[in-house]
C-alpha cells in the first residue's frame, strides 16, 4: 500500500525557484529509487530526474541538468525535487514515482508507484 503525495507546485515568475516535496507512506521507503517526471498537455511524460535508494548516484535529463536537484531524505521518507532558473516551458504537471528495482532508470513504465501530480507554471 504505498501512497506518493506531491506538494510544492504554484505559481512562479520566469527565473524564479520552487522545491517540490514527495512524501511517502507504506512500504520500505529506503528501498526505493525515486524519479520525478511531468507531463505538459498535449505531450508525453517526461522524465526529468532519478536518484537512487541509497542517494549515491543521480541522473537528470539534458532539459534541466544544472538546473534541477534531486535529494532525498529516508529519514523523513520524502524525496526532493529543487527548480532553479525555471522557465515558462517548464509549465506541466510534475509527478514523483518509486522504482523498488531500479537504480536511476528513465523510463516511466519501470516505476511501479506515482503520486497525484503537482502543477507548476512559469509566468513569461
Amino acid at each position: 500500500q504505498v501512497q506518493l503525495v506531491e506538494s510544492g507546485g504554484g505559481l512562479v515568475q520566469d527565473g524564479g525557484s520552487l522545491r517540490l516535496s514527495c512524501a511517502v507512506s507504506g512500504g520500505t521507503f529506503s528501498n526505493y529509487a525515486m524519479g520525478w517526471f511531468r507531463q505538459a498537455p498535449g505531450k508525453e511524460r517526461e522524465f526529468l530526474a532519478a536518484i537512487s535508494w541509497t542517494g549515491g548516484t543521480t541522473r537528470y535529463a539534458d532539459s534541466v541538468k544544472n538546473r534541477f536537484t534531486i535529494t532525498r531524505d529516508n529519514a523523513k521518507t520524502t524525496a526532493y525535487l529543487q527548480m532553479n532558473s525555471l522557465k515558462p516551458e517548464d509549465t506541466a504537471i510534475y509527478y514523483c514515482a518509486a522504482d523498488p528495482y531500479g537504480d536511476t532508470r528513465s523510463a516511466p513504465y519501470f516505476y511501479n508507484y506515482w503520486g497525484q501530480g503537482t502543477q507548476v507554471t512559469v509566468s513569461s
